[in-house]
């Protein structure tokens, strides 16, 4: 939770016994974020419980080198978001007063020693591993597609204003583009999932390590949003941090 912010539009979703988390942020400025945000969570998770089955089955054959159902596995949580973003565009769509709710949304899986992401919006998922940061997601942002394709260097991205313009978003159509990743995992890898609330506040991705890399993994969260706070706190702040134990 941030200082300066009086409604949360935040939520999330962690299950550690089946390596499952998501962290979703509701679009500032439109009608009912915290609803989208909550909404979009609540479907995905249940689309996921739901395909529990088809999952455990794919990450089975995985484990005994079928590279195949790898795409599987990242075109079951793709249609999973791309079902939460309908659903929350058709509630609004219902109710007047929810017309223009949206929500970023990134969501993470660990198995079968992969960890795999889908991703809309600048909520982030980072993973560590001792002192090595990877950013799995890209932000979906005006500033950062100015900056890929040369309209604008990095130097001034830092200075430019309109940082929290998304071009993508759960909810604003009833359909949108999910990106989708993977990469190998092993014991001891940290992730960070994290809100814009808590990210626009690093310097660069030594403090995601140190923040992250040892300690209770609630403390790190802890400290997390701590830092983002000391800082200005001017948004809401979610992380979510989890470990690879086996």
């Amino acid at each position: 939770m941030g200082r300066k912010r009086q409604g949360n539009e935040d939520a999330f979703f962690r299950d550690d016994a089946r390596g499952f988390y998501v962290v979703a942020d509701g679009v500032g400025g439109h009608n009912k974020g915290e609803i989208a945000s909550r909404e979009a969570v609540e479907a995905l998770t249940s689309w996921v419980s739901g395909a529990a089955r088809d999952l455990d089955r794919l990450v089975e054959r995985v484990m005994f080198g079928d590279s195949e159902c790898v795409w599987e596995i990242r075109r079951l949580l793709e249609s999973g978001v791309k079902n939460a973003c309908y659903m929350v565009y058709g509630m609004a769509e219902l109710d007047p007063e929810k017309k223009g709710m949206s929500t970023t949304l990134s969501a993470l899986l660990i198995r079968a020693n992969l960890a795999f992401a889908a991703h809309v919006g600048d909520s982030r998922v980072y993973r560590v591993r001792k002192n090595t940061v990877l950013q799995l997601t890209e932000d979906h942002t005006l500033i950062n597609y100015k900056v890929k394709h040369g309209m604008m260097t990095k130097a001034e991205a830092e200075k430019a204003s309109g940082k929290n313009v998304i071009t993508r978003a759960v909810g604003h159509k009833d359909y949108v583009q999910v990106d989708t990743a993977d990469i190998d995992t092993a014991i001891g890898d940290r992730f960070l999932l994290c809100s814009d609330g808590l990210h626009g506040y690093f310097n660069d991705d030594n403090e995601v390590a140190e923040l992250c890399g040892d300690g209770e993994l609630e403390e790190c969260a802890e400290a997390a949003i701590a830092l983002a706070n000391q800082r200005g706190g001017k948004d809401n702040i979610t992380a979510v941090v989890a470990e690879v134990l086996a």
